[in-house]
């Protein structure tokens, strides 16, 4: 009898059918990969398992007994909890609040100080984590801030947890110990189920993998028996075929930015770099070594900023996003959910967010131009949307970051600071993404792409600058370009060794 069983469920939203008939089984003490295009419907089917959710139709069994959680702690006295995406804590309490929040220790009517500690150690020490209960949450870095939801799961009984996307944001270090505390708790007999669009990961850590497609069932198979490039084409239902950017083949043209002794204390300093029309050029480093500053900096958001920086041979005052914007500069932040969308507003609205002043008149909104405007990067970036007046908050990530691009091709910037484009997107949308930017380039504009995926950078740009420790550690052209030359100089590696 398998130990979780969905069968035939079906969810609808608004004007899209996010799951249809799903069916498919989970084996006890198993980690379970669960993968698709963004808008597949898989963080939708874990949140229906979690109690976020509730099916329209058919049916949960666990142990072949029907479940149906109504809420989050229905489905935690079931033995199943989520560990979200975007981590759902309270940043001005502590570890010990956030982890006691729904059921805080209480002695003659007030909070119990000894008791909160004492439970949130307990619960802490089920994953091994050396976090004082009493440090505020908001001050704990991402990957420290996801054990502690993961010890919330694990310290309440959680026999059964969801993960989605649980690496989108953590380094490498935090990675791989995110990999130990799996292993370890499927050991102890722990189900996981694990949303990803990490291929890699998916198949160093799972037992099977089952594919979504549009909200349908595609496979489910054991790891061994296929393979990334089986997958993928079970994912978007075609094979992907890696093309060769077709910029790189085109002659740079002048140069659209440059930039020379950029500095800001305590973050980055010297740095020197130029950007060309019909050029992407990307900058690589580990996490902390000062990429996301640099792009900061150069768009006005940094007040200590200094140094001389140029768009189109004028000089450009730091400081000053007026000023960036004025020269034409764009920026496509890392963080899409906090600095590069208002989730509230809708598609059209949000489009239209950087071109504020070109479509109104007298402070009065052209309802029809921003309908046109948004109407032609929808159509453009293949916006998969039930139609643009869509709540932006409702759409997959991958959706969500086309629309973060279109605010910036809307307003038509000679210079684009892109900071991760494809962060929690799945393989076909990056694709599209890819061939986007590689468009732009050859349009003329001048693309400078962070990237903590190397394969990415590697794939599109025709130069890479290598930060560290808030320095410049070297330029590598496409000719020399390989992950181990990259990774060499990220990490401070001579050459020789």
């Amino acid at each position: 009898m398998p130990y979780l069983e969905f069968r035939h469920l079906t969810k609808r939203f608004p004007g899209v059918l996010a799951l249809n008939e799903v069916s498919f089984s989970i084996e006890r003490g198993t980690c379970h990969a669960l993968i698709g295009e963004n808008g597949a419907g898989k963080s939708t089917l874990g949140k229906i398992l979690a109690g976020v959710y509730t099916a329209d139709s058919g049916k949960l069994l666990l142990s072949g007994q029907p479940i149906a959680p109504p809420s989050p702690l229905a489905a935690r006295e079931l033995g199943i909890a989520m560990v979200h995406q975007e981590l759902a804590f309270c940043p001005n309490l502590s570890v010990a609040e956030n982890l006691c929040l729904g059921d805080l220790p209480r002695r003659a009517g007030f909070v119990d100080r000894t008791a909160l500690r004492a439970r949130a150690r307990a619960m802490l020490a089920t994953v091994g984590a050396d976090i004082d209960p009493d440090t505020l949450i908001g001050t704990l870095s991402t990957g420290r801030e996801q054990l502690v939801q993961i010890a919330a799961a694990v310290g309440t009984g959680a026999q059964i947890i969801v993960m989605d996307e649980p690496t989108s944001s953590l380094s490498a270090a935090e990675t791989a110990e995110l990999f130990r505390l799996i292993r370890e708790l499927k050991s102890r007999g722990l189900t996981l189920i694990y949303v990803s669009h990490r291929m890699e990961e998916l198949f160093a850590l799972c037992d099977h993998i089952t594919v979504l497609r549009d909200g349908r069932h595609i496979a489910t198979e054991p790891i061994p028996s296929t393979t990334p490039a089986r997958v993928v084409t079970q994912m978007i239902g075609r094979e992907l075929i890696a093309q060769t950017p077709a910029h790189l083949t085109r002659e740079p043209g002048p140069v659209r930015l440059q930039v020379q002794t950029l500095a800001s204390p305590g973050k980055f300093s010297d740095i020197n770099l130029t950007v060309r029309a019909g050029e992407i050029v990307g900058l690589a480093g580990i996490v902390g070594a000062g990429r996301s500053e640099v792009v900061q900096a150069l768009f006005g958001l940094d007040a200590a900023a200094t140094g001389d920086v140029r768009i189109s041979d004028r000089a450009l005052p730091l400081r000053s996003i007026d000023h960036a914007l004025a020269a034409g500069l764009g920026l496509v932040p890392e963080d899409r959910k906090r600095q590069g969308l208002v989730l509230g507003l809708n598609c059209r609205e949000n489009t239209a967010l950087a071109s504020l002043p070109e479509l109104s008149r007298f402070g009065w909104m052209h309802r029809t131009a921003e309908r046109s405007l948004a109407e032609r990067y929808a159509k453009r970036l293949r916006l998969k949307t039930p139609s643009i007046d869509a709540i932006t908050a409702g759409l997959s990530g991958g959706n969500q970051q086309k629309i973060a691009l279109a605010i910036w091709l809307a307003r038509d910037c000679d210079v684009l600071l892109i900071d991760e484009p494809t962060r929690g997107v799945d393989v076909g949308a990056k694709a599209e993404i890819y061939q986007l930017l590689d468009e732009l380039a050859c349009e003329g504009k001048a693309l400078l792409v962070v990237s903590s995926e190397l394969p990415e950078l590697i794939g599109l740009c025709r130069r890479i600058l290598v930060m560290r420790e808030g320095h410049l550690a070297g330029e590598v052209t496409r000719s020399d370009f390989t992950e181990a030359t990259l990774m060499r100089l990220m990490a401070g590696i001579p050459a020789a060794a």
